[in-house]
């Protein structure tokens, strides 16, 4: 059976781009009969940019509960904490030391910010290789990625090639990248690709009050309420057509179309599709986020399944290596 393993990091509560464009389809992945998938929260990597540990705690909690509300199955599949295995950073040592220093300069998690190096920290740099840690502890087959990942991939099958090589026998498994074609670029309030860096989003498990103050926020031309209008130019329906049936986004189509509608209108129709589609999910995101013990339970009980097969690995590489 192939295994599969996604790492998602735990930088803050989950928004509408986040399960758009990445959770609902790896949900939809982990649901074939014939896979076995390792999810884990990625909060050792969060540890690059995030130093305030009772934050990084709550986003934890917070993108485990946005995972769960949404139909992640943690009883099939793998579901774990990435912490909760320091397996992990012992692995991560011992490829780092088959790691060449150029390969690191020339990631992109690196390059993006050389050119202000007193922003870097050791960890960022080395960010690829506890990446390649995630994935060869548990001997994934398949890592499905963004082509912006694909690199990240490249850096793993290469690290571990140079560990096998080493020692003369295939005591790694190399990875192969499922690239994902159909990634969807999610628009913020402001038209660009939602991102909390942007400061864009729209946070589905908000209280309504916040939720409908950001999607009322979402910027529109300033085109009188009585003329016509082009959906195809307009963020908001940009957004609903994302989440509407056929028959709604036709709909509002012929209202734009016809002029008398305006932007406002648009807005109450969206915050209204948002409430309703998500209604269950945002009801249980909650009672996860109330419920700090059952969060830690399943987080616990995955780690012990994680575990399972990191320590059969690591044993391995430590026997290899003379350890």
């Amino acid at each position: 059976m192939p295994r599969y393993l996604t790492g998602v990091q735990s930088s803050g509560q989950p928004h509408l781009g986040n399960v758009l464009g990445a959770i609902a389809p790896a949900i939809e992945f982990s649901k074939q009969p014939d896979a076995e998938s390792f999810f884990f929260i990625a909060d050792f990597h969060s540890l690059t940019t995030i130093k305030d540990g009772e934050l990084r705690r709550k986003h934890t909690r917070s993108v485990a509960a946005a995972w769960l509300a949404c139909g992640f199955d943690a009883q099939k599949n793998v579901f774990y904490r990435q912490s909760d295995l320091p397996e992990v950073t012992e692995l991560a040592w011992y490829l780092s030391c088959f790691t060449p220093y150029p390969m690191l300069a020339n990631a992109h998690s690196f390059k993006e910010k050389s050119d202000r190096l007193s922003d870097v920290n050791a960890g960022l740099f080395n960010y690829p290789v506890l990446m390649a840690a995630d994935i060869l502890l548990y001997d994934a087959d398949f890592v499905p990625v963004g082509k912006d990942q694909k690199q990240h991939l490249e850096i793993t099958r290469d690290i571990a090639s140079a560990v096998n090589h080493a020692v003369g026998q295939e005591i790694l498994k190399l990875p192969d990248a499922l690239i994902r074609e159909d990634v969807m670029t999610i628009p913020g309030i402001d038209g660009r690709k939602m991102s909390k860096s942007y400061k864009n989003t729209i946070d589905i498990f908000a209280p309504e009050n916040m939720l409908k103050k950001q999607v009322m926020s979402i910027v529109t031309d300033s085109t009188p309420l009585e003329q016509p209008k082009n959906p195809d130019t307009c963020n908001v329906f940009a957004l609903y057509k994302l989440l509407a049936a056929p028959d709604q986004i036709a709909e509002m189509r012929k209202k734009y179309e016809a002029g008398g509608y305006g932007y406002g209108h648009a807005k109450k129709e969206l915050l209204a599709l948002i409430l309703e589609k998500y209604a269950s999910a945002r009801s249980e995101y909650t009672r996860l986020m109330n419920d700090k013990a059952e969060l830690e339970n399943l987080l616990r009980v995955g780690a012990e399944k994680a575990r399972a097969v990191g320590s059969v690995i690591l044993h391995r590489v430590r026997q290899a290596l003379g350890f």
